[in-house]
């Protein structure tokens, strides 16, 4: 239960703006080394503070870019770009699809709605809703993940150390392998490393997995359908495609943890279904978290799927698991049987009594 909060805020920079374009490869060869200019290109002018967001590498041979920048103005940004694209429009195997495009706009007008409408109207979508206030917009790229319904989802922290010491060519050729299966989505702003050491060591004192700090970008590999229900007609969940692209979409991974075997998760975007959740998320912090859990909820009134200590309840959260020691519990894998204590905890207000101590632990999953 959080009883306080701080923000620390920072002084904006002048300009925030983005970077797009798309370019494709004329075959797989062409592809390989298009990747490899790419990582060699991103370690040399986007592994820095400026630069965040996405270089995304798709299955059919494509690279798509949706970076975004900040303290740069939109030239000094099209300065940055312009040599890679240069070399690219040069290529006999490459194509540029999508054109290079930048785009600035003054910091402090960001979250302006009225400025976004008049300036950058193709960013934004308003709230249709009747009587939806003016103000109520939001980015157009992320309209798709309103009540999609996920097929997949994995994450993983890349080591900054893929970047030197000849260790490029093993990753460009994972991402490459990676990418015959799913997109691979590279986020160059949530990996802290290349950051301040004044930010990694305020980074270092919190819960994150430490690989968050080492990393130079987390990678996300995910897929899903349009919004679904089941049980109403004409909206179930297409179950046997979303098992099928949940498959591919764990073969990407697994090809790109060849070069980073090991390689941690981020908790808030990661697998429903990660086994081993407790290092994958946390890492050898999660001791530490399990004891500050037994200390404060040892009744274990807040659970949550893959949440510390939940591996001590069942998967509902309403039965704890029989021998479990209030904290140092073994981990509860996927499909896994365990035994179950028979006192169920009391359901919330209004709540029907789980019938739970009657099951066993499983997953939805294949």
């Amino acid at each position: 239960m959080v009883t306080r909060l701080t923000l620390r805020t920072r002084p904006l920079p002048e300009f925030f703006g983005a970077v797009f374009g798309r370019i494709r490869a004329s075959s797989d060869p062409a592809f390989r080394r298009l990747i490899a200019r790419l990582v060699a290109f991103h370690r040399d002018h986007l592994f820095n503070p400026s630069w965040g967001e996405q270089l995304v590498l798709e299955p059919a041979n494509a690279v798509r870019i949706a970076t975004v920048f900040q303290g740069l103005d939109r030239d000094r940004a099209e300065a940055v770009w312009r040599p890679f694209f240069g070399s690219v429009s040069g290529a006999r195997d490459l194509s540029i699809e999508e054109p290079l495009k930048v785009v600035a706009v003054p910091a402090r007008q960001f979250w302006d709605a009225d400025f976004l409408r008049q300036n950058a109207p193709t960013f934004v979508l308003a709230d249709d809703r009747p009587g939806a206030p003016p103000g109520n917009v939001f980015w157009a790229a992320d309209q798709g993940e309103a009540g999609q319904f996920l097929h997949g989802y994995r994450s993983a922290w890349l080591p900054a150390a893929l970047l030197e010491g000849g260790q490029e060519a093993r990753l460009a050729e994972a991402l490459f392998a990676a990418s015959r299966y799913w997109s691979v989505s590279l986020h160059l702003n949530k990996g802290l490393a290349g950051a301040s050491a004044e930010d990694v060591a305020a980074a270092r004192d919190t819960a994150i997995h430490p690989a968050a700090l080492e990393a130079f970008a987390l990678a996300i590999i995910a897929g899903g359908g349009p919004p679904a229900w089941p049980g109403i007609p004409d909206r179930e969940p297409d179950l046997a495609e979303a098992r099928r692209d949940r498959r591919r979409i764990d073969e990407a991974m697994r090809e790109l943890l060849k070069a980073a075997p090991g390689a941690g998760s981020y908790v808030s975007e990661s697998d429903f279904f990660e086994p081993a959740w407790q290092r994958s998320h946390w890492g050898p912090n999660y001791p530490r978290l399990a004891a500050v859990k037994k200390k404060y909820d040892p009744a274990g009134l807040f659970v949550v799927h893959h949440g510390v200590g939940s591996e001590e309840w069942s998967p509902d959260g309403f039965v704890r698991v029989a021998g479990a020691d209030r904290g140092n519990s073994p981990p509860v894998s996927p499909g896994a049987s365990v035994e179950l204590e028979s006192s169920p905890r009391e359901p919330g207000p209004g709540a029907a009594r789980s019938a739970v101590q009657r099951r066993r632990a499983g997953t939805i999953a294949d």
